[in-house]
This record gives C-alpha cells, sequence and structure tokens, in this order.
C-alpha cells in the first residue's frame, strides 16, 4: 500500500512542477526557485519502486543505500565544482535561494536515481 501513496505523491509533486514552469513560463518568472519539487516529485517516484526492496532492509539493501550515498557524495562535489567555475567566470547568475533551490533538487534526485540504478545493479 506505501508503495502506491508514494508514487502518487511522487506523481502529485511532478505534475505541480510542472503547472509551476507552465506558469512561469506565461508570466515570465523564472522557476528556479521551486525545482526542489522536481526533486520530491523524482523521490517519490523512485521510493514507491524502491519501497518492496528496502522494506526487507537485508544485507542487498544496505549495500543499495550505501553505494548510493556514496555516489551521491562524489556528485555532490562535482556540483559544487561546476556551480563555483561558472559562476565565477560569471556564464549565468543565480541568487543564492535559486542556487540552493537548484542544488537540492541535485541531490534529491542524485541520492534516489542512484538508488534505483543500484538496485538493478544488485
Amino acid at each position: 500500500m506505501e508503495r502506491y501513496i508514494f508514487f502518487i505523491g511522487g506523481v502529485f509533486f511532478l505534475l505541480l512542477t510542472g503547472f509551476i514552469f507552465i506558469l512561469a513560463f506565461f508570466v515570465e518568472e523564472n522557476p528556479n526557485q521551486h525545482l526542489y519539487l522536481l526533486g520530491m516529485g523524482i523521490m517519490g517516484v523512485c521510493l514507491g519502486y524502491l519501497s518492496p526492496q528496502f522494506r526487507q532492509n537485508d544485507e542487498r539493501s544496505k549495500l543499495i543505500k550505501q553505494k548510493g550515498i556514496g555516489i551521491s557524495f562524489i556528485a555532490l562535489f562535482a556540483y559544487f565544482i561546476f556551480f563555483m567555475v561558472s559562476l565565477e567566470l560569471q556564464l549565468f547568475y543565480l541568487t543564492a535561494q535559486e542556487l540552493l533551490s537548484i542544488l537540492s533538487a541535485l541531490m534529491i534526485s542524485t541520492v534516489f536515481i542512484s538508488f534505483v540504478i543500484y538496485s538493478k545493479i544488485y
């Protein structure tokens, strides 16, 4: 049952993100401040897929979590380096709130997508 709740919540957040992006397009605003909703949607869909596997809490699920967090930690440094270099070279301009929203969406997505990838591998 919880699998469907996660999946429905994830689809809701993805639809909400799409709605906000469409509204932001029509009013010519920047939707970067709401990107964390995209991360929440991806998290919900991934948890809907992973909940039967994580419910067992065996060695396999622990290995998936360990490998997923490890690769996400490496990805976090890559994101930081990319944004520091890009902002220093003034390739684009972001406010602190936009940057934090983008980083949170990237991290949430990276963690849970890596869980799904490692669940396919192991």
